[in-house]
């Protein structure tokens, strides 16, 4: 059976300093099965052995790669991200993760130099496998073209890609139905996770990129699911939609319910 996660980013975040002792008092509320761990660059270079005490007590079989990665790859500064990149390899392997979300493009330079981020694929990839993981690529959010059309193009390079399908990156640029569409055979046999957040925005509305709570945008849930369930998808889901207040305090009946949607939504 799937299991349901939450984000550590959508509840160890800014609003409460990052601090992940935070933890194990909000673990005791929420209805996860376990965790999706959002690694941040500040946490590099010292916090790394308090992180993995910090977790120890929890199941964190997905580890989300620090977004700097992908963008200092865009910016074509591939020494420094792959230095990261080994960084996170090994904490997401002390974890005992197994699968790595990577943003392969990300920033402000984002997808502008593609070309670049395609050719680091196979490097980091190989990292990742010599640290016993799974990298897969998230369809983030692009400012020049969009992540269909570069997912295509790595399939068709790397055949072994695998990714991460992000409800609401598809659906603030539109691409939503690029999910169900027959032609796309090859994107589903190659998802191996699923982040599920909502959107409220229009098509690439950067004043409303924000992941919503299930139910507070406009992603069609019943289709998704409904396709979900056909393709006998059977890896782990990600909530990764904020449920953190002003002062740092958690909603959580907003967090559970977005939990038990997903729950419900793939039984």
């Amino acid at each position: 059976m799937s299991r349901i996660l939450c984000s550590t980013g959508a509840i160890i975040a800014r609003a409460n300093n990052r601090d992940y002792g935070l933890l194990a008092d909000i673990m005791r509320h929420l209805t996860c099965d376990g965790l999706e761990f959002m690694m941040y660059q500040g946490w590099h270079g010292g916090h790394e052995a308090g992180l993995v005490r910090a977790l120890a007590p929890y199941d964190v079989p997905v580890f989300h790669m620090t977004k700097q990665i992908g963008e200092w790859i865009s910016q074509g500064n591939l020494a420094d991200a792959e230095a990261m990149f080994r960084e996170d390899c090994a904490l997401a392997k002390a974890m005992g993760s197994g699968l790595l979300v990577l943003h392969l493009w990300s920033g402000q330079a984002s997808d502008q130099h593609m070309e670049r981020n395609i050719a680091a694929y196979p490097v980091l990839r190989d990292m990742a496998e010599g640290y016993g993981l799974q990298l897969t690529v998230e369809n983030v959010l692009c400012n020049t073209r969009d992540p269909q059309t570069h997912m295509r193009a790595l399939a068709e390079k790397y055949p072994d890609i695998r990714f991460t399908f992000d409800t609401k990156m598809a659906a603030f640029h539109s691409q939503e139905e690029e999910l169900y569409a027959p032609e796309n055979a090859w994107l589903r046999e190659r998802i191996a996770h699923f982040h599920v957040n909502d959107y409220a925005g229009g098509h690439m509305d950067w004043a409303n990129m924000s992941a919503r709570a299930l139910g507070r945008g406009h992603v069609d849930f019943d289709r998704f699911f409904a396709c979900v369930r056909q393709m006998g998808y059977q890896g782990a889901f990600t909530c990764e939609a904020s449920a953190l207040n002003a002062d740092g305090s958690v909603r959580y009946g907003e967090m559970n319910a977005s939990l038990d949607w997903i729950r419900q939504g793939v039984l």
